[in-house]
């Protein structure tokens, strides 16, 4: 067993959030991300090719948009997003949130491909 304490983590700065990886260097099966997300207008969509992510919302309100299309998030909610689709998340105005994202893929480096799509708050019908 192998315990990674929260005050340990390292957070990187990818576009538009923060992510820690805990699993980083133990050579598990998969991933997991924990990624904070600072209130901004914008940001561009990623995907992921060779899996799915399960996005628990651990804290914050905001919109998950998943190929365009927004959805309301909040805390305890759960997110599927299937093998590259292009989405994102934006906290509202005023809140950071903390995701947690799991990945049955074992390097998000390999998993992991920004793309141009813009997708903004005001997209929210």
């Amino acid at each position: 067993m192998t315990v990674t304490p929260g005050h340990e983590l390292h957070f990187d700065e990818l576009p538009g959030r923060d992510s820690a990886d805990p699993l980083l260097g133990l050579g598990a099966a998969s991933s997991i991300r924990i990624v904070r997300l600072h209130p901004g207008r914008t940001r561009q969509a990623h995907r992921h090719p060779h899996s799915e992510e399960i996005v628990y919302v651990r804290t914050g309100h905001g919109t998950a948009f998943l190929d365009g299309t927004p959805c309301r998030v909040a805390p305890g909610d759960v997110v599927h997003v299937p093998p590259g689709v292009p989405h994102a998340t934006i906290p509202d105005t005023g809140e950071l949130m903390e995701l947690i994202c799991f990945f049955p893929h074992p390097s998000l480096a390999n998993n992991l491909e920004e793309t141009d799509i813009q997708v903004s708050i005001q997209e929210q019908p």
